[in-house]
């Protein structure tokens, strides 16, 4: 079969939360993807359809195991799980020799070296064939992308308020996901050493200090980064470093203006702007916003498994 005409088979281990939802719709518009089986042990046997109208008819949830993923012969598997739940998954793939392309949407592996980090807007130019990608966090994305123009001028840590919508709490019930809880509130949580905080540190080699927050809306976040620097710039500056960085990214949207949650809810874009300069040109604040569920984790998910697979990044994204 012609490579431009081939259609690769992906499994998805984890299909019940809000992120696997939005895989099922993503895979079911791609052009030259197909699902190979959606697993998930409290829907086993249900129809994906009753839950993901997009899905293809006929398919149905599977509860398998590790050995039953390896054995369906899927060209990419995506791990939506909990943190904690992919090393066993991972270990079986290579203890089997399996040459199916492994995503993991955990934070699992985000620190492991053996493995790519995927977030192909910084570091796509690193990648060389691996077969294991670990998918970054959604507030470490909007993080790193509203730091990195800026991260060779930075002189002490990054501060980094973020609010996100309560889809990004997940389905298992907590006050974080409860919409009677966050009526009329912002519920502040982990604000200090929260994993996402040392994932950026790690990544953009700084200190970043992350405060999250929780907040009545289902989906989207948005991050305000506070950046002293080591010299001083002009609004025009600070505009054409992020030009320079992302003005070809067909993801990512710059403009002068503050940008808003509600923007990007539902959408596969990053938006940066906001960019205000104070005590004399040498602080920056920027604000990033994404959509949680999407160039937080599915979206970005997608931009992974095509570059995996030798497909055009955007591909079924765009």
């Amino acid at each position: 079969m012609n490579p431009a005409n081939r259609i690769y088979r992906i499994g998805l281990i984890g299909a019940r939360g809000h992120v696997g939802g939005e895989l099922i719709r993503l895979l079911a518009g791609h052009p030259q993807l197909g699902i190979a089986f959606v697993s998930s042990r409290e829907r086993e046997g249900q129809a994906v359809t009753d839950f993901e109208p997009q899905a293809p008819d006929g398919l149905r949830y599977v509860n398998y195991g590790p050995g039953q993923a390896i054995e369906a012969g899927a060209d990419a598997v995506i791990l939506a799980l909990p943190n904690g739940h992919a090393a066993q998954w991972a270990q079986a793939f290579d203890a089997a020799g399996s040459p199916s392309l492994l995503i993991d949407l955990s934070a699992d592996f985000r620190f492991d070296p053996e493995w790519y980090y995927g977030l192909p807007e910084l570091t796509r130019s690193g990648y060389a064939g691996q077969r294991r990608i670990s998918n970054p966090g959604c507030y470490a994305t909007a993080m790193q992308l509203a730091i990195a123009p800026m991260r060779d001028v930075l002189s002490g840590p990054v501060n980094c308020f973020g609010v996100s919508g309560y889809s990004g709490a997940g389905t298992t019930p907590s006050d974080k996901n409860n919409p009677e809880k966050l009526r009329d509130n912002l519920m502040p949580y982990a604000l200090a050493d929260h994993l996402h905080e040392r994932e950026v540190s790690t990544r953009m080699a700084t200190s970043v200090q992350f405060m999250p927050h929780v907040a009545p809306h289902f989906r989207g976040l948005s991050i305000t980064a506070n950046m002293i620097l080591d010299q001083r710039f002009s609004a025009d500056q600070v505009m054409a470093r992020y030009v320079q960085r992302f003005g070809n990214e067909p993801c990512i949207r710059i403009g002068r203006d503050i940008p808003q949650t509600s923007a990007v809810a539902g959408t596969v874009l990053a938006h940066l702007g906001g960019f205000t300069l104070a005590d004399e040109g040498r602080r920056l604040v920027v604000v990033s916003v994404l959509d949680n569920l999407l160039k937080g984790a599915a979206s970005q998910a997608l931009q992974n498994i095509n570059l995996g697979l030798g497909l055009p990044e955007t591909m079924g994204v765009l």
